[in-house]
């Protein structure tokens, strides 16, 4: 007689990938990959992780991707009922409170994306929120989220906040935080396989949102 064979099936499914996020005193920088893969698949190389949800405000979302383009959607979906009701587009603040009870809402059976929202504030300052699976936040200095987290974080800690470094250095400028996240990516790109092909680059300040893109390793 054959033994039972035991059946598993999950409905979340990774989607790798990796996204960061940087404030400064009236700007803040976002970037992230555009790889799309699952275990040692690659499904596409250009699927952006960031969508542009006000004049001053972007979300970017690692995890599994059908549930972002769920997120993201719905999150659009109440931008334009506030703006039909209150004939002006949210704050940053008003968005990050509501993304935090978007995802508590769906705590039972949460959206499977770890988020970063970035924008600037009512008082021209950058803003940066990090978020969990459902809805913890914190508004931070920088953050990170996705399968190169790891990769990310150590770096920031020590080029940003400037973390066991005997030795002081300048703060970087708008320029110099823009090519650290490209020297990052690139460097995260060489360690893990779910990021790669290429990166996009998001700095959003007084005069609005505006976006690069740059070559990652295509393997």
């Amino acid at each position: 007689m054959q033994a039972p064979v035991e059946q598993r099936w999950s409905p979340y499914a990774d989607n790798g990938g990796t996204c960061m996020g940087v404030a400064g005193e009236d700007f803040v920088v976002v970037a992230a990959d555009t790889r799309l893969s699952q275990g040692y698949s690659i499904h596409t190389r250009n699927c952006s992780k960031v969508t542009q949800l006000t004049d001053k405000c972007v979300i970017a979302s690692c995890g599994m991707k059908s549930d972002a383009i769920t997120l993201h959607k719905h999150l659009k979906a109440r931008m334009v009922m506030y703006e039909h009701q209150h004939r002006r587009q949210p704050s940053v603040t008003a968005i990050a409170q509501m993304l935090s009870t978007t995802l508590y809402y769906k705590r039972f059976f949460p959206y499977y994306t770890f988020n970063v929202l970035c924008g600037v504030d009512d008082e021209g300052k950058g803003a940066v929120y990090n978020y969990d699976a459902i809805g913890n936040m914190e508004r931070v200095p920088y953050t990170t989220s996705g399968s190169g987290s790891a990769l990310v974080m150590s770096v920031l800690d020590a080029q940003i906040a400037k973390s066991n470094q005997t030795i002081a250095t300048p703060s970087l400028d708008k320029a110099g935080i823009v090519e650290l996240c490209k020297d990052v990516l690139s460097s995260v790109g060489e360690r893990d396989i779910h990021t790669g092909d290429y990166a996009e680059i998001f700095l959003i300040d007084a005069a609005g949102i505006s976006k690069t893109e740059f070559d990652l390793k295509l393997d």
